[in-house]
């Protein structure tokens, strides 16, 4: 009996003891999230997955949680967690720390700072674009950094490296605006097309379907401006590409896929880093004989670039034996062609496309190259009789085996550094190849100028010393400040037996090695592009493919190696070509009347890219000045259509200007 009491005594005690439990537990509940004023957890600590997978703390039943309202009240309430807003915390706290070094005058310590901030942004496990805040936060980051290093932080070093990695500027390729589209057909244009394709002789099958009306629509209309550029470039490089289409036993009217994918310009490059006329991407244009170094790529030569083009085009052929599906596979790889030739069991283009197995741009393709052929072999139905074709460029050749500078070329024969990169546009630097031979193209007419001017520099200087034509008040002194070189050092090259200078006299100028003026070097482009790695990229073929060095492309993402292992977007900046005209505005007027287009009217266009003044010369004739800022797209053959001038008048009243950038300012004359 004792022993029963004892048990129900026992059994009771245990029970209060679990309700009290129960009531404290309920009275302060354990949360499982750090309090409002703990510090940011980094991303090693607590991974955006795992951040995301922690429960919030329930609360208790209602009836416990009045048990004791005086200790709840005390508790704050727990933070969710917000992985975005904790990394924007450390990326804008290296910014701020960053700015204050940059104004304390600590170079070093704010480059560091500004690199881990979009590091930061960029190394996390977030796709940048995938959140307005990381978007802002990366545009304000990015817009604060250029501001002060307008080159990009490197630009500044001034490093003889630095002033070596001059670059030309790329240009995007149209194949990347065009095929991310799919325009709708029209009826009429259709119809049309159909009835000009009875009449279209072509070696390559030609056929309408809905897709190709809708592009032939898109470049009648909001695309006519590239279609155009492209097909007034391609009478520079029409004669020779087909005669080398024909050598390689391959359809002529293939010169239609190098005219969508790049517009004939040698310089374009896609998203994806793929270069040149032919718009190769490195590792498959080494299989074909296209090499790239540091100083050359092959991919940007025009004619090497055609010969490789027509063969690989011949191998895709032999492959699928159908000509739309080897430009399918010259576009995505034959790799995935055939994987969507084995899923469906069909080996024709059109029924691929139909049953989407081919990527979205792949599938665009074709109906693409289709609509270029009909419209430019139709040139009077689309209205491009009045089109001027561009011409062939006349030059000279000379073999040369020793590296230097186009700036000093330019000197030389009397051209410009733009000019003598238009020549040889696989040149990747404003220099020759350092090792080997290089067949050097020059201005038509020019080989026994240059040949006599360059024996009298050094072999060992010519990327160094320059050539000056003696202007009006210049002395010795002057130049010597201007180059960065002594007096002395000049008057001895060039034997001058007294300090004055005679007027127009052209002078040896010794600049030392990494002491060009600031004005002579090379830069980067102010804006990032951002690029989204893909499967098996790696440092070496991403640079390589954007022809930019490696060690650039590791400074500016903070990567250490070749891996991009973990890697979902890479920041960087595109070379330019350095010229004193980036931001200019020509302000002359002149006397001289304007020639007149022989197919356009004399009326200025209104647009809001211009500013038009009116001028009374000293022949009393009326003089209206257009002030056009060039817009991206935009050549000098476009703006002197525009305006019913010619490239050589825009040439004249814009300082010899050859290359083009968006945002510069162009005086235009035109006389009435």
């Amino acid at each position: 009996m004792r022993l029963a009491k004892l048990y129900v005594r026992t059994a009771a005690l245990v029970s209060l003891i679990a309700v009290a439990c129960a009531c404290q537990s309920a009275q302060k509940p354990v949360s499982l999230l750090p309090p409002a004023s703990a510090p940011a957890l980094k991303p090693s600590a607590l991974p955006p997955q795992a951040a995301s997978s922690v429960p919030p703390a329930v609360p208790q039943e209602e009836p416990a949680q009045k048990a004791a309202p005086a200790e709840e009240a005390s508790t704050p309430p727990a933070r969710a967690p917000d992985p975005i807003a904790d990394l924007i915390e450390r990326v804008e706290k290296e910014y701020q720390d960053g700015l204050a070094n940059y104004h304390a005058g600590k170079t070093e310590e704010a480059k560091q700072n500004f690199d881990n901030a979009v590091n930061a942004l960029l190394g996390s496990n977030f796709d940048v674009r995938s959140d307005d805040r990381l978007q802002k936060e990366f545009d304000r980051v990015v817009q604060g950094v250029n501001e002060l290093y307008p080159g990009g932080p490197e630009a500044a070093e001034g490093s003889q490296e630095a002033q070596q990695d001059q670059q030309q500027k790329s240009e995007p390729a149209p194949i990347d605006e065009t095929n991310g589209m799919t325009p709708a057909a029209d009826a009429g244009t259709k119809a049309k097309a159909e009835a000009e394709i009875k009449n279209t002789h072509s070696d390559l099958p030609i056929m309408m379907t809905d897709q190709v009306a809708g592009y032939i629509s898109y470049f009648s209309g909001r695309g006519r401006g590239v279609f155009e550029r492209a097909f007034a470039r391609s009478g520079r490089y029409h004669d020779m590409i087909l005669s080398t289409l024909k050598e390689e036993g391959v359809p002529q009217d293939l010169i239609y896929l190098a005219q969508a994918e790049s517009g004939f310009h040698p310089l374009a490059v896609s998203r994806v880093g793929a270069r040149g006329i032919w718009q190769f991407m490195a590792s498959r244009a080494r299989g074909y004989g296209l090499s790239h170094n540091m100083w050359v790529d092959d991919r940007q030569d025009p004619e090497k670039s055609t010969r490789a083009a027509a063969r690989h085009l011949k191998d895709l052929y032999n492959q699928f034996g159908d000509w739309y599906l080897a430009m399918a596979a010259y576009n995505s790889g034959p790799g995935t062609v055939q994987a969507a030739v084995k899923r469906t069991g069909y080996a024709d283009f059109w029924e691929l496309y139909r049953r989407n197995v081919l990527p979205k741009e792949t599938r665009n393709y074709v109906p693409i190259i289709l609509a270029v052929t009909i419209m430019t072999k139709n040139p009077s139905q689309y209205g491009l009789d009045d089109v001027v074709m561009e011409h062939p460029a006349d030059f000279d050749t000379v073999t040369i085996n020793y590296p230097v500078d186009l700036r000093l070329v330019a000197e030389c024969v009397n051209s410009t550094p733009e000019e003598l990169q238009d020549l040889n546009p696989s040149l990747l630097r404003l220099t020759t190849p350092r090792p080997g031979e290089f067949q050097l193209r020059l201005p038509a007419g020019t080989k026994d100028q240059y040949e006599t001017a360059i024996a009298a520099i050094p072999s060992d200087m010519r990327l160094w010393w320059r050539y000056h034509t003696v202007h009006s008040g210049d002395t010795l002194a002057i130049l010597a400040r201007t180059y960065h070189t002594t007096a002395k050092s000049i008057s001895s090259v060039n034997h001058l037996d007294g300090p004055e200078l005679e007027a127009d006299a052209r002078l040896i100028i010794p600049v030392a090695p990494g002491k060009h003026p600031q004005s002579d070097t090379g830069t980067y482009a102010r804006r990032i592009t951002r690029y989204k790695v893909r499967k098996g990229d790696t440092v070496e073929t991403v640079a390589e493919n954007f022809g930019v060095s490696p060690q650039m492309l590791r400074r500016w993402n903070g990567i250490h190696g070749d891996s991009l292992r973990g890697r979902r977007i890479l920041a960087l900046h595109l070379p330019i070509t350095p010229t004193s005209h980036d931001t200019e505005t020509a302000s002359r007027s002149s006397k001289t009347k304007h020639p007149k287009a022989e197919t356009a009217s004399t009326k200025p266009p209104a647009t809001k890219s211009s500013q038009i003044e009116r001028v009374k010369t000293g022949e009393e004739e009326t003089t209206a000045i257009v002030h056009h800022k060039v817009k991206h797209g935009e050549t000098l053959y476009s703006i002197a259509n525009l305006y019913n001038t010619t490239v050589a008048a825009l040439k004249r009243d814009n300082r010899n200007i050859s290359v083009l950038r968006p945002g510069m300012i162009l005086t235009v004359q035109l006389a009435r």
